[in-house]
């Protein structure tokens, strides 16, 4: 089962500019391994991540094979408003994970 964390500031001043954190926990299966009866691992991994402010996308990253385990992603933006952040992960086999994050401007 997957679990998502972010690290989204409680509060921030009106043109501040914030770091956001987030990290998935996922295998990341690349497809490329066997088994040692000589099998493949079918791929599983993160293929899309979308972050959202208030319904607009501020941030979408595609991923690919190569990113590790439980991928980690990092962003900055500007705190304009108070609001929600709505956060995103898709991926292989039928994947969706979701979280989100409020912040007040002041």
């Amino acid at each position: 089962m997957a679990a998502a964390l972010v690290n989204v500031p409680a509060k921030a001043r009106r043109g501040a500019v914030i770091e956001i954190k987030t990290l998935m926990s996922h295998v990341m299966e690349p497809g490329y391994r066997h088994t040692a009866a000589g099998e493949v691992v079918p791929r599983d991994i993160i293929t899309s991540f979308t972050c959202r402010f208030n319904g607009a996308e501020i941030f979408r990253a595609d991923l690919y094979p190569a990113i590790a385990a439980n991928p980690f992603l990092s962003f900055f933006t500007t705190a304009s408003e108070s609001g929600k952040f709505e956060f995103e992960w898709i991926g292989d086999n039928g994947f969706v994970a979701t979280a989100s994050a409020a912040i007040t401007v002041e």
